[in-house]
């Protein structure tokens, strides 16, 4: 389950032109659209709406696409032309051809770099985590100092060389799960890849 889905933006989005980040936040705001950009950055040319929604309908039933029919994806299809694909549209996130019913990324989709945090009810945001080893490394620091029984024998620098080393390792760990929680990274949306 889902307990909290925190999204971010690549740097430099506000140059000129580009989406402010409270569009950024309204348009990520649902998941339907979230799946919609995912499958769109995923893709490698613009997709047919009928497809679109088969895998929008497959990621919310956590089927596969081939089990997902034509009465449980014809919703999803319908709210994608009402609602979904004009609001994308209008922020300039895709591109409709209503005659061929194909949908493809814009330059502006292109360049959005999304990242999705999703927690459990029992993980921590990545924020919190680094706070907490700054945290542990400030309070090794200072019984290494006050000379406490247990730490004495400890130099500042092996603390440094721990600290060093923890927020390396962590950081390495941050950077590989963060690629696979980027939408368009992976087969499935992030926000589903926990129930792997």
């Amino acid at each position: 389950m889902i307990s909290t889905a925190t999204t971010t933006y690549g740097a430099g989005r506000n140059g000129g032109g580009g989406l402010s980040e409270d569009e950024i936040f309204e348009v990520l705001s649902n998941r339907r659209r979230r799946f919609v950009i995912h499958a769109l950055k995923h893709a490698e040319e613009p997709i047919d709406v009928s497809e679109l929604s088969t895998h929008v309908t497959a990621w919310e039933r956590d089927v596969d696409p081939e089990e997902v029919r034509y009465e449980d994806r014809r919703n999803v299809y319908s709210t994608l032309q009402r609602t979904h694909l004009p609001k994308l549209e209008e922020k300039n996130v895709v591109t409709v051809h209503e005659e061929e019913n194909l949908v493809e990324p814009t330059a502006e989709l292109e360049e959005l770099d999304i990242y999705v945090e999703v927690l459990r009810s029992r993980e921590i945001p990545w924020s919190l985590y680094y706070v907490g080893l700054a945290g542990v490394a400030v309070a090794l620091l200072l019984a290494v100092a006050t000379g406490t029984p247990g730490f004495a024998a400890l130099e500042p620098i092996d603390v440094g060389v721990f600290t060093a080393t923890a927020f390396g390792i962590s950081a390495a760990a941050h950077h590989v799960i963060g690629r696979r929680a980027r939408l368009g990274n992976t087969e499935k949306p992030p926000e589903l890849r926990k129930r792997e």
